[in-house]
């Protein structure tokens, strides 16, 4: 009596994860991606991604107080926001990941070591369109934060130039909350005339005889004029002597000192407008290369932030796989 043996009544084997038993004859022809399960990990990453930026958005706003010894400080703010930027990656690309191996569908007859790394490219993909859909919704505000620091660079970069013309163009009604109009009013104030002696009568008052004339009074269009011859100065490098003797000329005008007194009053404003400007410009180079260090720390970290996101993900995808397969 002969026992025949018929391969269609034997039930294949199914291989468990972590068994490197194969399924014999038979082979899934299931496609290896599940697109379905990426796209629904991928959806979960970057919603989780966008709600945890936004508790981080409202958390470092609130660390920060424009009040002296309260609040954190800068250097602690940017740690926090690194620090939080990591987690994020890691919360959202491991729930990604998770979701994507774990809905992933049953590939029979397959080898352990292929389901492994189907489930790490799983994870991988659930996580590269995570940050394809965050990047995409978050293309405005990106674009904002990024063009904004731009700005602000440039702007800090020539804040002591802007400054100056936006005295010339406002006139002397705008300037007496600026630094250059405070240096062309003082300029003008009047002072004893220092040829009158302490023994000399009193000047009589005015109309009346021998009393001496009144200085007139310096006038907006004066003042703008001389913030004007300044600003340009401090563009070119340097007061010509053809616009000092005129400025001497106006301040000796309406001062009542000599025109050599008001010459040198002249130079010495002018000094002290110019080391003003250097420090300004000392100030704005100081700040706008701490902004361009910010700026790259920043963009290095969320680069490596990103790599471990993408590795968690991998990671979270396996154990998930290894989950739906039990």
């Amino acid at each position: 009596m002969t026992n025949s043996y018929d391969a269609s009544n034997q039930v294949p084997v199914q291989p468990e994860y972590g068994d490197r038993r194969f399924a014999g004859p038979l082979e899934n022809s299931a496609s290896a991606v599940s697109w379905g399960a990426i796209f629904a990990g991928a959806v979960g990453a970057a919603a989780l991604a966008m709600i945890l930026l936004m508790l981080g958005t409202g958390l470092g706003l609130s660390s920060v107080s424009p009040w002296e010894d309260h609040g954190l400080q800068a250097s602690t703010v940017g740690k926090a926001t690194i620090g939080w930027l990591i987690f994020t990656q890691i919360a959202a690309s491991g729930m990604g990941g998770y979701l994507a191996g774990r809905l992933r569908t049953r590939w029979a007859a397959t080898h352990v070591d292929e389901i492994y790394f189907r489930d790490t490219a799983h994870g991988f993909l659930a996580w590269a369109v995570a940050s394809l859909i965050s990047a995409v919704l978050l293309t405005s505000t990106l674009g904002a934060i990024v063009g904004g620091g731009a700005k602000a660079v440039g702007s800090v970069a020539g804040g002591a130039a802007s400054t100056s013309a936006n005295a010339v163009s406002t006139g002397a009604s705008g300037m007496s909350g600026s630094s250059m109009g405070y240096f062309v009013h003082s300029l003008f104030r009047t002072t004893a005339n220092p040829s009158v002696t302490d023994n000399a009568p009193a000047a009589e008052p005015a109309g009346m005889p021998g009393a001496q004339p009144q200085t007139p009074a310096v006038t907006p269009s004066q003042l703008g004029e001389v913030t004007g011859i300044f600003a340009n100065s401090l563009r070119t490098g340097a007061l010509s002597p053809e616009d000092q003797q005129y400025v001497a000329q106006l301040v000796a005008q309406h001062t009542g000192m000599s025109q050599k007194d008001a010459e040198a009053r002249v130079q010495a404003v002018y000094g002290k407008v110019q080391t003003t400007w250097q420090d300004a410009k000392t100030e704005a180079k100081k700040a706008a290369d701490a902004a361009r260090k910010t700026a790259i720390h920043l963009t290095l970290w969320t680069f490596i932030s990103l790599l471990i996101g993408a590795f968690v993900a991998s990671l979270c995808a396996t154990y998930g796989g290894r989950q739906r397969d039990l």
